[in-house]
């Protein structure tokens, strides 16, 4: 396979040969019409929980909703994802991952486009705020046990827990599931902040969606936010849609993170691409808004993301004024580097995996134009 397109960046032409799974060469080349598409890595989300009505946290989860899902997000640029199932009971859990397990098995082109599992709760608060749209009935104190149970269930695919470090036994449960070779991120949390530094120190290495998840007043100048954001240790994932963060926010964060310690993340939920009413996601009613946000119906509470990386990193160059190839690192070298995937993940160079998208985009545009999304070397969507 032959893809020619302007680096995200270099800002030059390029003609990228792919032979099976990575990118054999690349050369530089004169483009007179000057009409080629960007050409970047494709992009790693690691935190969806589901779209259009797909969710891997729901009783009838099936194939074909995983399938759907890897097709949907596709036509945002996003090749390989981390599924996400959150708080649910341990039957509905186990289940589903032995579907996830099962489909990467005997399919190996969904296995290329699945960058392991991410387990958010039931191990977090039960507070309103920081529990954000997570049911509390099946909040539970950390089992290391039910991790281990998880763990065969998904055959060894899980390689994220995100845990409120405040709840009782967490700190235990953070070391024991860092040594089994999982990340550990904070998240959902109420912690005062000593929690924060013993969770740590404990080996969490992520704050999952910092700044959601969580409540709504909170003490001015020691607070979990200001400890997770001062923190070198822990890269922090955040949803820079314009909603969970006003733009203010994420500048802040940006300059007092570093771009190499930020990862964007979709949150994208099952009832992202709907349209604006009130529907259930498991035992919770959401509203989608007529402004494109979710959330808990008569409060200010959020209920998961709508919006697919394809907008969420325009936002960030928006709200930051950082470059097109800065961004695009947010969404593909760095997940790649907290995950512990090949350090040649995420780059356009020979070797690298052959996980690409071309696209067009003109500055003030609200998302990126997708036209073509490769995975492993193989198309999976072409506009």
């Amino acid at each position: 396979m032959t893809l020619k397109g302007v680096s995200v960046f270099t800002n030059r032409a390029v003609q990228i040969e792919i032979e099976g799974k990575m990118i054999s060469r690349i050369e530089t080349i004169e483009d007179p019409k000057q009409d080629l598409p960007y050409i970047s890595p494709g992009f790693l989300d690691m935190q969806v929980n589901g779209y259009r009505g797909s969710d891997y946290s729901n009783d009838d989860f099936s194939e074909d909703h995983m399938l759907k899902i890897i097709r949907y997000l596709a036509q945002s640029g996003t090749t390989q994802h981390v599924p996400t199932i959150v708080t649910s009971p341990e039957v509905t859990i186990v289940r589903n991952l032995k579907i996830i397990a099962k489909v990467i098995r005997e399919n190996p082109e969904v296995g290329e486009a699945v960058s392991g599992i991410h387990i958010e709760g039931p191990f977090i608060s039960a507070e309103d705020g920081p529990r954000g749209a997570h049911d509390l009935g099946y909040v539970r104190i950390p089992d290391f046990q039910e991790f281990q149970r998880w763990q065969e269930a998904a055959e060894g695919r899980i390689n994220l827990v995100t845990v409120a470090p405040e709840t009782k036994g967490a700190l235990e449960l953070i070391r024991r599931i860092v040594k089994s070779g999982v990340t550990v991120a904070i998240g959902h949390s109420g912690a005062d902040p000593d929690v924060i530094w013993k969770a740590i120190e404990a080996g969490a290495k992520i704050s999952t969606h910092l700044g959601n998840g969580s409540y709504t007043q909170i003490p001015r100048l020691k607070n979990y936010v200001w400890e997770q954001l001062a923190a070198d240790e822990l890269v922090a994932g955040i949803i820079s849609d314009g909603f969970h963060l006003p733009a203010s926010v994420v500048k802040v964060f940006a300059r007092a993170k570093g771009l190499e310690r930020i990862i964007l993340v979709s949150d994208v939920a099952p009832l992202g691409g709907f349209e604006p009413g009130v529907y259930k996601w498991g035992n919770i009613e959401i509203q989608m808004f007529e402004d494109g946000h979710l959330g808990l119906p008569g409060t200010t509470i959020l209920g998961g993301a709508a919006f697919l990386l394809d907008r969420i990193l325009v936002s960030f160059m928006e709200f930051t004024g950082t470059t097109l190839g800065d961004t695009i690192r947010l969404c593909t070298v760095n997940p790649g580097r907290a995950l512990g995937l090949a350090a040649s993940y995420g780059r356009l160079s020979v070797g690298s995996p052959a996980n690409l998208c071309l696209f067009r985009y003109r500055e003030g545009e609200r998302q990126l134009a997708i036209e073509k999304s490769v995975c492993a070397g193989r198309e999976i969507y072409v506009k």
